[in-house]
């Protein structure tokens, strides 16, 4: 009974196991249907025939659409990367340069406009809320998700900016309903109060932002506060308080002497 050598490689390998001290190796196809002697305890093997190998076959992908031919007319989707874009940047950069600089020209014409500061204000937050919304999805977006563009995108960044400005208006209703006008413009809201109001803001603004650019969450709330700090920046280059509702105490009265 001839001994069985264990091959490196060859066109046709046969995988044997010794029954006695269960030793793995192969032999070559030349050796296939003999018995040879384990290579290790000598003891006797049954070599199996080729035909007996057990062969696992990988299933064959799916040729999907196919023409005429047989051939696949199907390609694959290509990932396109947004790079970095040097102009956009100094665009954006330039953008908010204007815009504090027109913000501190209203500043210092609130006398002049004072019968149309509302509309001025709410105005520019209107205005404001589109080109932030899309400088912050630009800015904080998955690089790994395929980003929106075309006419898409555009809709998205004005359905988000119109609520974001729309949030400033809920403040002053709620502000005025809630806890009165005499608070709001005359008194002063307390601390607490304005965070109830920013709260509001924040919850609904998140959520705007996770609907309109399929954001996560924490994401969101920092594309939102994106717009809150920008809009919040300016009211202080315009001479105005940071947040609506915020007035400035009044003297203390000075002490008179007993007679």
């Amino acid at each position: 009974m001839p001994n069985l050598a264990p091959i490196e490689s060859l066109s046709m390998p046969i995988n044997v196991t010794c029954p006695g001290c269960r030793t793995r190796f192969t032999v070559g196809e030349q050796h296939a249907g003999k018995t040879g002697a384990c290579p290790k305890c000598k003891g006797p093997i049954q070599i199996p025939k080729l035909e007996d190998q057990v062969v696992i076959h990988a299933p064959d992908a799916e040729p999907g659409a196919t023409d005429a031919k047989g051939r696949n007319v199907l390609k694959p989707l290509k990932r396109k990367e947004t790079k970095f874009q040097l102009n956009a940047a100094l665009a954006v950069g330039g953008a908010a340069v204007l815009t504090a600089a027109i913000a501190f020209l209203l500043g210092n014409s609130k006398q002049q406009l004072e019968s149309a500061w509302t509309y001025v204000l709410a105005g520019g937050a209107v205005l404001l809320g589109p080109p932030l919304a899309y400088a912050g999805y630009f800015f904080l977006r998955d690089d790994e998700l395929e980003p929106y563009r075309g006419m898409e995108l555009v809709v998205r960044c004005l359905a988000c900016g119109v609520v974001y400005a729309g949030l400033w208006g809920l403040y002053w209703y709620l502000g005025y309903q809630i806890f009165g006008s005499e608070a709001y413009s005359i008194d002063g809201l307390e601390l607490y109060q304005i965070g109830v109001l920013l709260a509001v803001m924040i919850g609904i603004g998140t959520g705007t932002a996770v609907v309109c650019f399929d954001l996560d969450p924490l994401t969101a709330f920092f594309h939102f506060a994106l717009y809150l700090a920008a809009t919040v920046l300016l009211r202080a280059i315009m001479g105005l308080y940071l947040l609506p509702g915020m007035v400035e105490a009044p003297p203390p009265r000075p002490m008179r002497l007993p007679r």
